[in-house]
């Protein structure tokens, strides 16, 4: 199984998700190691390049990733 290029340098993962354990592992495993094109961060990064990938955006985020393509920003 592939790991997604983004996740050694992911902030989602190694600054928001390392107070929630179960969590950031439920995640990493469905986003990071297996569907990557489902991950609305590399959604993002992937169109629009690393800096227009908020911050506070989730992985399970797509609708709010979709805006942010349509938006260009």
């Amino acid at each position: 199984m592939a790991e997604c290029v983004c996740l050694p340098g992911c902030p989602f993962f190694n600054d928001k998700m390392q107070n929630m354990p179960a969590l950031a592992g439920i995640m990493k495993k469905r986003y990071c190691m297996d569907d990557f094109d489902s991950c609305a961060r590399y959604m993002v990064f992937t169109k629009l390049g690393k800096e227009k990938v908020p911050m506070d955006l989730y992985p399970n985020q797509v609708e709010r990733a979709n805006e942010i393509l349509a938006a260009g920003t």
